[in-house]
């Protein structure tokens, strides 16, 4: 639900989802039907996942920040944090989407703790790949959230499980507070716990590898379209 302000500005996180959720969904089409644009753009936003804008400058002005300010004005703290969680979200799902030219990695309602836990045999819980979500919940740092996030986008992008990126940008938003990051655990470990299975065959992703070594996978070979 959207929440609106008494002048009728959106709250700012929901600012962050409206603006991520468009922004990646635009990419995502562009890529699935092969156009230059959206595949030399999703090319060059790979080169930030799991950094802070402020690490990468050469992609100022490609993660979409600026719409954040077209609607509405934002304070230095709130433009700072809104920027941040916009920037990793869309670069999260720029590597999410490398070589998936007919899947769909951006998927509305697909929350971070219901994701990891499809990377899990049915019924079973991975140690390997519980340690790593922990890991995620349990960083210090907006830096260190964003390395974990990476390796866990990583996982999912090896079996192809989407996640919704413009949830993701909301609660990355709002966990830049400690009762907000409270929050956002909460939601994630929720989303883990409540995870059901859709009923029938071939219904969830069961990894090979990853569950079993915890690693993060390497990348598999790319498209051609993928190659920068």
């Amino acid at each position: 639900m959207t929440a609106t302000l008494p002048d009728g500005r959106l709250q700012v996180s929901d600012l962050v989802h409206q603006v991520v959720g468009e922004f990646v969904s635009e990419l995502q089409e562009g890529y699935l039907r092969d156009t230059s644009g959206a595949v030399g753009r999703l090319a060059q936003l790979r080169r930030g996942a799991g950094k802070l804008p402020q690490d990468v400058p050469e992609l100022w002005g490609l993660a979409g920040a600026e719409r954040l300010y077209q609607e509405q004005s934002l304070s230095e703290v709130q433009a700072t944090r809104a920027e941040a969680a916009a920037f990793l979200a869309v670069t999260l799902f720029a590597l999410h989407q490398q070589s998936r030219p007919n899947q769909r990695m951006h998927g509305s309602g697909v929350e971070l703790g219901a994701a990891v836990r499809r990377l899990m045999p049915r019924g079973e819980i991975d140690e390997a790949i519980r340690r790593r979500f922990v890991r995620v919940g349990t960083a210090g740092s907006l830096e260190t959230l964003a390395y974990r996030l990476r390796e866990i986008v990583s996982l999912l992008r090896r079996e192809s499980i989407p996640l919704d990126y413009a949830l993701l940008a909301r609660q990355l938003y709002q966990a830049h507070t400690p009762e907000g990051l409270e929050r956002v655990r909460q939601q994630w470990g929720r989303s883990f716990h409540n995870y059901r299975p859709p009923r029938g065959n071939g219904d969830q992703a069961q990894p090979a590898h990853a569950g079993q070594s915890g690693r993060t996978p390497q990348d598999e070979a790319t498209t051609d379209k993928d190659v920068t």
